[in-house]
This record gives structure tokens, sequence and C-alpha cells, in this order.
């Protein structure tokens, strides 16, 4: 199975809102890192403070937010800092946000590896906030600056009051950099919920049916009664249905309409969409239709995919669709293009990261294109990326039986059972896509290996193991196809068995596709295996890819007998 890559996102805050070469220096440091992506750029000149984001995979994320506090450091001197926002160092807090295939846990990890080095390296105390915090009290923000940059001194040498990492008596150093928050939070969205409706009053009145703090509970139950205080003195709240939400009513003169915006801050806690339909129930009550929905920034692409996932089951349709048509649904469900066009490759970060890496790929080329490619004297790609791609058509052939079973007049009951087959045949397809690039890739590696320099004995012996290590990667690769490919059995048979009998033959194809993909993927193990110089794990490797044929050529045996009875 293909493992989803990990993607986080970095959002420092640094004590300079006002000065853009200062801001650009800084900033810089983030673009020399490569594999991140610089996504937005917030200086405040009131708050003298500037908000940079940008995203990647976790260590180069890390590198390029130890880079930027550095730069920081370097340029900003905390004893001539004044700002509208509190703040206690140059670099004031440094969040780290799981964006996709990380859990919030591995990031709040991350960050106290991250805060401990600035320690170390930089000589800047940090403290440890929200998810990667020590203590409970400082996974409050506030807590953890508490008296703010002003306070530091006294707070150095007070028990209880020191930081995570790199704890010591207040210097010279420390008075230019005050210290660093660095922790880890969970991805926030900002949306607005748009309304047929111009009042903002009402757009509030829905706001405080859902925020998680709700409304002022008031005497008498009526709108306008004196609110209700408990023994404290503390005004009693009536919560709201959203947990880690907040929100308010306001009207926005360039559309001409009021809005409920929403900051949700837990998107495991309240997906996007469930707050979508919690807003339209509560604004119905109203009397008010919600017409769409207006996503301020960027996104998790898992934002829109489990969104669509939703929407379709609740239409009683298969989830095992071609991402790009989940979005859609997503995209129309909530009205995304409500106000004005939405594009996913501008407002989905792991799409903007696939964009900036963008470089040509075989499965991006038109069916045509693949084959001229495939025809050309070049030797890639060869067998092992067309074994992949026959598998690929072998698991979207028995998933496409499965979404037209899922879909079949009089079978509405069964929908979920084929829907269950179609994301397990895109699962499998998507894994074997992937495979395509891959073996050809291989064989690039083997060719570079090849062309190092063997002058010396040094030199010789680096591109001895540079090819055994090619030739090693070249050789699992077409395994791992085998048993990518192998999979498709499984799908294609639950098809031929259980599936619209109208589409039975596509089962078969898709059957024959996989057992071509099996044993044509099985040839270039062998190929690639015996210029492996460890006989041992050569025959290991063999070994293996000829269990898969003899089982990949009975069960196409025994499927395609299924298939034929139905014919």
């Amino acid at each position: 199975m293909v493992q989803e890559k990990q993607i986080i996102e970095c959002v420092p805050n640094f004590s300079e809102g006002r000065n853009k070469d200062v801001i650009k220096q800084i900033t810089d440091e983030v673009e020399q890192v490569k594999g991140v992506k610089l996504l937005d750029i917030d200086p405040g000149e009131a708050t003298n403070r500037t908000v940079v984001t940008f995203v990647g995979e976790p260590q180069v994320v890390m590198e390029a937010a130890f880079r930027c506090v550095r730069k920081a450091a370097q340029l900003i001197d905390m004893r001539q800092h004044h700002g509208a926002h509190p703040r206690m160092g140059a670099t004031d807090v440094c969040p780290l946000i799981p964006v996709s295939g990380i859990t919030l846990e591995e990031c709040a990890h991350l960050a106290r590896q991250l805060a401990e080095r600035i320690a170390n390296e930089l000589n800047i105390p940090c403290y440890c906030y929200e998810a990667s915090a020590f203590t409970p009290e400082r996974k409050n923000l506030a807590v953890c600056r508490e008296g703010e940059y002003e306070g530091l001194a006294k707070r150095m040498s007070t028990i209880g009051e020191k930081p995570d990492y790199g704890a010591r008596e207040w210097d010279e150093q420390m008075a230019r950099t005050g210290c660093t928050a660095v922790g880890a939070r969970d991805f926030l969205i900002a949306t607005n919920f748009n309304l047929n409706t111009t009042s903002t009053r009402r757009a509030n009145a829905i706001a405080f049916d859902v925020r998680e703090k709700g409304r002022p509970k008031r005497e008498g139950g009526s709108p306008v009664g004196k609110p209700m205080k408990n023994e404290n003195g503390e005004i009693i709240m009536i919560p709201g249905t959203l947990k880690d939400t907040k929100a308010i009513g306001w009207f926005i003169d360039e559309y001409g309409i009021a809005q409920v915006s929403m900051n949700i801050t837990n998107i495991n806690t309240t997906p996007l969409h469930i707050a979508f339909d919690e807003v339209c129930r509560c604004a119905q009550n109203r009397g008010i239709r919600v017409t769409g929905t207006e996503i301020v920034g960027l996104i998790p692409k898992r934002t829109l995919t489990e969104a669509g996932a939703y929407f379709l089951k609740k239409q009683n349709r298969s989830t095992g669709i071609p991402e790009e048509d989940i979005i859609k649904i997503a995209i129309k469900s909530m009205g995304l293009d409500d106000l004005k066009p939405f594009n996913p490759r501008e407002k989905v970060i792991e799409y903007l990261l696939e964009d900036a890496e963008k470089k040509q790929k075989l499965i991006d080329l038109t069916v045509k294109e693949f084959a001229d490619e495939t025809s050309r004297e070049s030797p890639a790609p060869g067998g092992g990326t067309i074994s992949a791609y026959m598998g690929a058509l072998g698991a979207a052939l028995g998933t496409m039986v499965a979404n037209l079973s899922s879909h079949k007049a009089g079978w509405d009951a069964r929908w979920e059972e084929f829907s269950y087959w179609a994301n397990k045949g895109q699962a499998i397809q998507s894994e074997l896509m992937v495979l395509v690039d891959e073996d050809t890739e291989a064989f690039n590696r083997i060719m570079s290996a090849f062309g190092l320099p063997k002058e010396s004995a040094e030199e010789k012996t680096a591109r001895s193991m540079a090819i055994q290590e090619a030739t090693l990667f070249a050789t699992e690769v077409p395994l791992h196809t085998m048993q990518a490919s192998y999979k498709v059995f499984e799908l294609c048979r639950a098809m031929a068995e259980e599936g619209n009998p109208n589409s039975v033959s596509d089962a078969g194809v898709g059957v024959l596709a996989a057992r071509a993909a099996v044993l044509g993927a099985g040839l270039n193990v062998k190929i690639n295996a015996s210029g492996l110089k460890d006989k041992q794990k050569a025959e290991q490797l063999v070994s293996e890819a000829n269990i898969l044929i003899n089982k990949a050529n009975e069960a196409e045996k025994e499927i395609m007998k299924i298939v034929e009875t139905k014919l």
C-alpha cells in the first residue's frame, strides 16, 4: 500500500512587521530549503509582527523553521521592539500543524525536537505550548507568554516559570532575542457561510446557535433579558452545538449579504461538512438559507475528500470514485463556488506542493503520448512500467463494475457493499499508478550508477555499491508491482460473482490485465535479479516472484470459469 506523504505546516510569528528588508531576509531562509513551499507572508504595521506560512515534509519544514528563527535572532533586537500584539521574542511563536499523513502527537514530538535544537544551537530559551506542552498549564500560550518580553528576566530565575529548554540566567543575548514558544496545534479553517439575508442580527443569532461558546443565558428566556450570572459573578452561557468552533455574524458590503464567519479550530472534532450542515439546519430554523461557503486561506485535501464522501453517503452512492470527482461533489454540495470560482489547485495545500514540485510524469501523459513514449528507442519506459499500468487498468475495470453495481436499479440496498469494493479498487489503482513512474525511475537509477566515475579504487568501490543498490531497487519495484497487481484478483472475483451481470465481461478483462501485470513484472524481477551479486537475496526475490506467478495463473483460471458461466 502506498503511504500518504507526510506534510506539515509551520506558521512562525516574527516580531517585525515594518522593515520589509528584514522580513525578506527571514523569508529568504525558508525559500532556500528545497522541498518547502512558502505560502504566505502577512506583515502588520500596528502589531509590528509578521506571520509567515510554509509547508512541506516534516524534516525540511523543521530545517526551514530553524533557519528563519536563526535569521530573526540575528536581525531583530527585542530591546527596540514595540507593537500592539503580545510578544516575548524575535520569533515569538513557532507552531507545527499536521496537514496530511501525520498526527498531532507526531507534530508535538517534532516541536519538542525543534525547541531543543533552537535552545542548544542558537542559545534561545524555548517554551513548549499546546500539544507539545509538558504541563497542562502550558498548553495555553498566554501562560507561556505571561508578562511578555518585559517579564522574562524575572521568570528566568523563578521556579516553575523557567522555559522548557535553554533555561539560564538573564543575559545580554537573551535580552536581544527574548524567548520563543514552539508548539503543535490542529489545523484551523477559517470559513464564511453565505446567507440569503442582509441581517447581521440574524446572522449573529445563527452563529450563537452553533459556536461552542454559545450565547448568554438571559432572565425569563427573553433575547433582550438581562444576562444571568453564577455565584462567582460570571455570565452563564448556553453552549452551541459545534465543538471547537468560534463564530460571529456580519454583513459584507462587497457581496451585499450577511455571513456566519467561523473559525474551526479542530477539524477532527468538527469537519467543515458537519459545520456546514449544522449552520444550514440552524439557519432554516430561522427562515434563512445558506447559499454557499467561502473558504478563507488554504485547506488540507482531506477537508474536501471527506466532505465529498459524506455527501455521497447521504445519497446512498458509492464513494469509490476518482478523487477529482469526490472533490467536485464537495464543491457543489457546500456551494464553494457561490461567490466566485473555486479552484482546488489554488486552495488545497497538497496540490500547491505538487504543482511546485511538478516534473513530467508518465501518468500525466495522454494515452497516445504514453504509447508513443514507450515505442521510442529509449529503454524506459519498458516492460515493468507497462506491467504496472496493466495492473492499474485491471483495478480500474474491477472498480468500474463495483460502481455500476452500486448504482444499479433495484440494488439500492447493496450500495455500501459495492462502495466498499470500489474504494478497495481505487486504492489498488492508486498504488499501481505510482509504480508506473517508479519502475522507470528504478531504471534511471541504474543508468546513473553506471555513469559514476571509476578512475580511482575508491571511485570504483563507490560505483559498484551504487550499481548494486540501484539494481536491488530495480528488482524490488516490479516485485511490488506483482504484489499490488495480485490484489486485483480478489476485487474482480467478487465482481464476477456478485456484481452487475451485464458487466461480467469487464471483470474478466480486469482479470486478464492483472495476470499480464503479474507475469510481466515477474520477468523484470528475474532479469534484474540476475545482476545482483548477493545471490541469496536474488534467489529469495525470484522465489517470491515465482510464487506470485503460480498464484496468478490459478486465480485467472478460476475467475475466468466464473465469467464464462455468466456470459
